[in-house]
């Protein structure tokens, strides 16, 4: 029979290893989940900071919203009017632009739109 003390050691071996790996994650999934279902009673798993894993994501925090505002460092007059702006209302006007442009001057639409590409 498994003990409370082999999965946590099990667990301490996941938390404590060096380079984990899709593998290890799922293993430590695993342990969670066993441990959960055979020692509900128990209080959860503390991990040390000596093992606690010191790498994290690259990626912003959740609660962390994208940058939404335009930054652009330009002198000409269109920069000037859409720096510091929110994108969501930038856009619109765009895509408005771009749909009269396509009907009045098809030629430089096809030019811009071949340079977005």
């Amino acid at each position: 029979m498994i003990t409370e003390n082999d999965i946590d050691a099990a667990i301490a071996e996941c938390v404590g290893e060096r380079n984990p790996n899709a593998n290890t994650c799922i293993k430590l999934a695993a342990f969670y989940t066993i441990k959960q279902h055979l020692f509900r009673d128990t209080e959860p798993v503390r991990i040390s900071p000596e093992i606690a894993p010191t790498n994290y994501s690259f990626s912003p925090a959740p609660d962390q919203k994208p940058i939404e505002t335009i930054t652009i460092d330009s002198d000409t007059d269109f920069a000037q009017v859409i720096d510091g702006r929110k994108q969501s209302d930038i856009w619109p006007v765009l895509d408005d632009l771009m749909s009269v442009l396509r009907d009045m001057v098809p030629s430089l639409y096809d030019k811009v739109m071949s340079r977005l590409r």
